[in-house]
């Protein structure tokens, strides 16, 4: 199978897996498994290992603040939203267009929605759409269209009303500049070649945001129960090598992008043509039945939109949100590449597309 939903989730990096393994060893192979919170030798190492870890993922965001791990960013948007609005009364908004994990949070706060354009950017933030002593919520690039969004514009409007701004950069962390002006940040290990099951949320300094959970205290007192050392030290790993091969993956992206828009002329593109992260390439095209096309060329993995929302058999909401048709939304699929997809592989996977779509009499 050729893999073209980097969206969704991306392979683990094989150093990713070498560093997780010597944290699951079992007896007879060393205490790698040992808990983190014990004060015995092996709970030492693996504590120190997590600590390793947190300094890695901490490297690509702003200096002014703490990491703290959670099971992924589901939680961290969460943890930042529902306690986060207890701390700062004043309401919360935020966009159409935002992942599942941000916007259901939004709906059960009866937050303000803010629109977006037809390319999927957000509007300029109105005074009277942002709260006072408030949480605003914008993501960082969008998952279904990859559209990045004016970060600094909301965190500013933000901070004039005594407002926090949270950005979900999980899309964006290891691949895009991370905005240094936001208060509160949600990220993700599996989408940056680490494993799932890992996540993490930033914290700015001197914000007084309630722990998450209660029990034995662990992550500095704000998310009790057992580290996993191995998922950390993978999340870890994954970030230092984001890191370090920044310019090299981001060259590697943008020659794919050249390559898909060359072999794809004919169908149009759903989000800003210029201002967006160019692993993402959500297109439609007349005539096409995406749910379809999924089927007929089976062999492609891609998606037509979220992957949380792909089972619901409804229409994007995010498209939907920048004004696109349902029929358009129906013919709407969305291609995500990354560091370990070949240009053959690409090729190979939008000529498979392509011939999909004659299938439906589309040429």
């Amino acid at each position: 199978m050729i893999y073209l939903d980097y969206q969704a989730t991306t392979p683990l990096a094989p150093e990713a897996r070498e560093a997780m393994l010597r944290w699951l060893e079992g007896p007879g192979e060393g205490i790698g498994f040992a808990n983190p919170a014990s004060t015995h030798k092996g709970g030492r190492a693996a504590a120190a290992a997590v600590e390793v870890a947190r300094d890695q993922v901490a490297a690509l965001l702003p200096k002014d603040g703490r990491v703290f791990f959670t099971s992924g960013a589901t939680e961290a948007l969460n943890w930042a939203l529902f306690r986060g609005a207890e701390v700062m009364p004043g309401g919360v908004a935020g966009l159409s267009i935002e992942h599942a994990g941000s916007l259901q949070c939004l709906e059960r706060l009866n937050a303000t929605i803010l629109p977006v354009d037809g390319a999927g950017l957000a509007l300029p933030p109105e005074g009277a759409s942002i709260p006072e002593n408030g949480i605003v919520a914008t993501m960082l690039v969008n998952n279904e269209v990859g559209t990045i969004q004016p970060v600094a514009d909301f965190a500013a409007a933000a901070h004039a009303k005594n407002s926090l701004l949270l950005c979900d950069a999980v899309q964006g962390y290891g691949r895009v500049a991370i905005p240094g002006d936001a208060d509160l940040i949600a990220i993700s290990a599996h989408k940056i070649h680490g494993p799932k099951g890992v996540g993490a949320l930033w914290v700015k300094d001197g914000i007084d945001l309630p722990p998450l959970m209660f029990g034995g205290a662990q992550e500095q007192g704000m998310r009790s129960g057992t580290v996993s050392p191995a998922l950390c030290a993978g999340f870890g790993v994954a970030a230092a090598l984001a890191a370090e091969r920044f310019d090299a993956d981001a060259a590697h992206v943008e020659r794919l992008w050249s390559l898909a828009r060359d072999l794809l002329p004919e169908w149009t593109i759903n989000g800003d043509a210029a201002r967006r992260y160019h692993g993402n390439l959500n297109i439609r095209r007349e005539g096409v039945n995406g749910l379809r096309l999924m089927s007929d060329a089976r062999e492609i993995a891609f998606s037509l939109g979220s992957a949380c929302g792909s089972g619901s058999g409804k229409v994007s909401h995010v498209l939907r949100a920048m004004g696109v048709s349902e029929a358009d939304a129906r013919a709407s699929i969305r291609l995500g590449w990354g560091r370990y997809t070949s240009e053959q592989d690409l090729r190979d996977g939008l000529n498979a597309i392509k011939d999909a779509a004659r299938l439906q009499g589309v040429n």
